[in-house]
């Protein structure tokens, strides 16, 4: 069994627009798994529609067994579900510390052992732990952004375009941190621009246009395809 698992999912915003159509997509344990297409392919959409941030029009969205289309984001956090999303993922005005506090609002007290685990993945955290999260850099925010997520310690890491206006020089970097999230054991589920570097290092990658399954294979097997190649990844 997966441990996400969509079926013929209808999805898009309010009554009248329609994204997604027909797709199907699969998380199993510890997978990690990258979208990719064309703008407008519906590739965020179907990370809002795992999340509950869309219109549910069809189809089923099961996470560990478990039907979730309809629930709400919070209900869909308790589940074992972090998001990141492209833009505004953190508080500007509060710390850094402050931010991550924040990740683990829906818990009682705050989970000591999953914060030290942020600060060791992320050494420049603890270092700036008391710096305005709006005064970071760019890398730094977004760091900061998947830590806040992994303060729940998800099975099933949703990030939609990590690399996303991030320096050259740093987007290698943010790419060997979601490796290490994976090989620690939370799946990941990504929307990436950088199609041929995410394609290299997941297990599976999917191929969305038109708000529809293209194209599923593993990601060397993508990076492999003629027509993948020449459609979607520039040559």
């Amino acid at each position: 069994m997966s441990l996400l698992e969509v079926r013929d999912l209808d999805a898009g915003y309010g009554e009248d627009l329609q994204i997604l159509t027909d797709v199907d997509m699969d998380v199993g344990e510890s997978e990690y798994v990258t979208i990719v297409g064309p703008n407008g392919a519906g590739k965020s959409t179907m990370m809002k529609s795992v999340f509950g941030l869309t219109t549910h029009m069809g189809g089923t969205v099961e996470f560990n067994g478990e039907e979730i289309s309809g629930l709400n984001p919070e209900e869909i956090i308790h589940k074992g579900i972090g998001y990141v999303p492209q833009n505004d993922n953190i508080f500007p005005t509060l710390t850094v510390q402050e931010n991550l506090e924040m990740g683990a609002y829906i818990l009682d007290e705050l989970p000591q052992d999953a914060l030290n685990a942020v600060y060791e993945r992320f050494p420049i955290l603890k270092e700036r732990k008391d710096q305005k999260a709006g005064t970071m850099s760019g890398g730094q925010r977004q760091m900061l952004a998947m830590g806040r997520a992994l303060m729940l310690e998800p099975e099933l890491l949703l990030l939609d375009e990590p690399s996303a206006g991030l320096a050259p020089d740093l987007v290698m970097e943010m790419f060997d941190k979601i490796d290490e999230i994976n090989d620690a054991g939370t799946a990941i589920m990504m929307v990436e621009q950088n199609a041929k570097e995410a394609l290299r290092r997941c297990d599976r990658g999917y191929v969305l246009a038109n708000g529809q399954n293209r194209f599923m294979d593993s990601g060397d097997a993508l990076l492999a395809d003629d027509e993948v190649r020449q459609e979607f990844l520039g040559g």
